[in-house]
């Protein structure tokens, strides 16, 4: 719930899109998805980052309000990943969300790192590889 900062932007709705695409690749990976869990998981989970990063973006001033809106959110959806792919994969999505933005957090400190009195690299970009 700290990544606000990551998709956020409103001007960068194309990487945002290509955030979201990655993620959920992850997640598919991750969850060890059968082709019919993640033919009807994708546009599910496409919703949910969408009205995910609505909510992040419409409650950033009130972070406690932020959360609450996020665990509703959360707590909607977790019905519908559940009736996918099983109870015990439905309540992992968002475990691996989190782990994706935490990898995405490191790679961009890298790049960071990597780019001392460089250009500075533009918010959004990523080349996020699905492992």
């Amino acid at each position: 719930m700290t990544s606000a900062p990551l998709f956020a932007q409103d001007d960068d709705d194309n990487e945002n899109d290509k955030i979201q695409d990655k993620m959920s690749e992850y997640i598919q990976k991750r969850l060890d998805l059968t082709k019919e869990e993640a033919t009807r998981f994708t546009p599910v989970f496409l919703r949910y980052f969408k009205e995910w990063r609505q909510t992040i973006r419409q409650n950033r001033g009130d972070r406690l309000v932020m959360q609450q809106k996020v665990i509703a959110l959360r707590l909607q959806y977790r019905t519908q990943f559940r009736e996918i792919m099983g109870e015990r994969r439905g309540d992992q999505v968002f475990m691996h969300q989190e782990k994706f933005i935490q990898e995405l957090r490191e790679i961009r400190k890298e790049r960071l790192r990597n780019n001392p009195g460089g250009r500075p690299l533009r918010r959004g970009a990523t080349n996020f590889i699905i492992k």
